[in-house]
């Protein structure tokens, strides 16, 4: 049987028009009010979760801190942590043997067969302090802080390429967007240095595979994401006024243009527009502390001699001078990207190399800290993004030998300062180093570790956007109690 849908007489079209008209067009129309309503909900949950102040004020923790700022030593590349932190004898006694079917399993690899032979260490270890921490002897400066070193040999990952790595371990997701934890820090608890920015980037030995997605404010507001500062020439790009541009003029300039911004800001409503008022505050007054900040001869000649910092230079050991400079004006997370680390051929002549480069600094940097009185608040972490495998890496056709290719099931990271337990070491690998077998901590784990230091519950750092809340550590983290003094 076929229906037809009744017409309305002429009084109800008439009265179905003018309620249609009414909803829509009186006013802003109530459908639009709806709307509005809707949008006024959603954007005022993310800006309600903007701290009042952006990245320069300083915020309270969820709970009492054990550490106040954060220095990263990123060794970008993936350390091989079989030459430097995790002795194997095993490995020297299967020397040339191929590693056994039953540990590789189904895991693939980007250079080697699965079947690849095993690699001896290529250096000697031996114990140092009165924790005995077993370090290798490429890393004499740093065997001599070992009591204040916490050394972690089970962290471990499921990124095994360079760009997703460095991205998953600096913004807990293996892809480009998602903000970088110098950026949740500094949003979580914002910043006491006036003239500097919140969050410092600082870089040596190449260029980050990841790129500056590393440092990225991702979704979270510009005011967060870190600022690349150079140890040679001009400190920061396109802060200085031009020629003929007296400071004078400037400020008349900057107060034109602050005055136009927060009109414009009253208007949309937009938290960028603050964050460009921010930044433009912040150039006029790094003119002036930036030269002074990076001015490394103004320091004593035994603390030049104690990084190997050299004024003038860009350097692994310059950065690591300008990283105490930083915290000890009151920069809450720098971040030092040292790219060089990715050993698919000659391993032992790399790492050395790396290790002359890069153990001084780091050894020089706790005790400076200590000897001034910041290292208690200062959270030091020194790692990269995965490890190396037990299995040695040969390949004529790309020139590589005596290498070791990527490992993301087991790598070592080590932790100095800032409520951290030194003096201990934390997990376990097998006989060859290939998997973890006591205490495994993975990159959420330590990026919890992290935040609970600095008073933060991963869990409650978040921010509402696209219609739900992120985190740092996405669902995943446990604090390593363990790590904690």
């Amino acid at each position: 049987m076929t229906t037809f849908a009744r017409t309305p007489s002429g009084d109800v079209l008439a009265r179905l028009l003018a309620r249609r008209y009414f909803l829509a067009e009186c006013g802003l129309g109530l459908g639009k009010i709806a709307l509005a309503g809707l949008l006024t909900g959603a954007l005022g949950r993310q800006a309600g979760a903007l701290p009042a102040g952006g990245a320069s004020t300083v915020r309270p923790p969820h709970f009492a801190p054990r550490a106040k700022r954060v220095i990263y030593l990123f060794m970008a590349g993936a350390p091989s942590q079989l030459e430097l932190f995790d002795y194997k004898p095993a490995l020297a006694r299967y020397d040339g043997q191929p590693v056994p079917a039953e540990i590789v399993k189904d895991q693939r690899y980007a250079f080697i067969r699965r079947d690849a032979a095993l690699l001896a260490p290529r250096f000697r270890f031996a114990r140092h302090g009165e924790s005995g921490a077993e370090l290798s002897e490429v890393l004499p400066e740093l065997a001599k802080v070992a009591d204040r070193l916490a050394i972690v040999k089970s962290a471990y990952t499921e990124q095994f390429n360079h760009a997703p790595g460095q991205l998953f371990v600096n913004t807990g997701s293996p892809r480009p967007g998602r903000p970088s934890m110098g950026a949740w820090v500094t949003y979580g608890l914002g910043s006491e240095a006036e003239d500097l920015p919140a969050f410092v980037v600082l870089s040596s030995g190449g260029g980050a595979s990841s790129g500056a997605a590393s440092w990225s404010s991702g979704f979270l507001p510009s005011a967060y994401q870190g600022v690349p500062l150079r140890s040679k020439g001009e400190a920061i790009l396109n802060v200085n006024s031009p020629a003929g541009f007296d400071r004078r003029l400037e400020a008349d300039t900057q107060e034109l243009l602050e005055g136009l911004n927060r009109r414009r800001q009253e208007i949309v409503g937009d938290p960028e527009i603050a964050t460009r008022i921010a930044a433009y505050e912040m150039a006029f007054r790094l003119q002036q502390s930036a030269p002074e900040l990076i001015n490394l001869a103004a320091e004593p000649a035994h603390v030049l001699q104690a990084y190997g910092a050299v004024p003038g230079e860009a350097s692994f050991a310059n950065n690591c001078l300008l990283a105490r400079r930083l915290v000890e004006r009151g920069v809450r997370f720098v971040l030092l990207f040292h790219e060089a680390w990715d050993h698919h051929t000659d391993v032992e002549g790399g790492v050395r190399t790396q290790a002359g480069l890069t153990d001084k600094p780091c050894a020089a940097l706790l005790r400076d800290l200590e000897a001034r009185g910041l290292l208690q608040e200062t959270l030091v972490v020194w790692g990269g993004e995965f490890g190396r495998t037990p299995m040695v890496e040969s390949n004529v056709s790309l020139g590589r030998k005596l290498g070791r290719d990527h490992h993301p099931q087991a790598f070592t990271v080590w932790l100095a300062g800032g409520g951290v337990k030194g003096g201990q070491t934390i997990g376990r690998t097998d006989e060859i180093g290939f998997h973890v077998v006591e205490r495994p901590v993975h990159v959420h784990d330590l990026q919890a570790t992290i935040l609970h230091l600095l008073g933060l519950d991963h869990e409650r750092l978040t921010y509402f956007y696209q219609g739900r809340e992120f985190r740092l550590t996405d669902v995943f983290g446990k604090v390593v109690q363990e790590l904690l003094a």
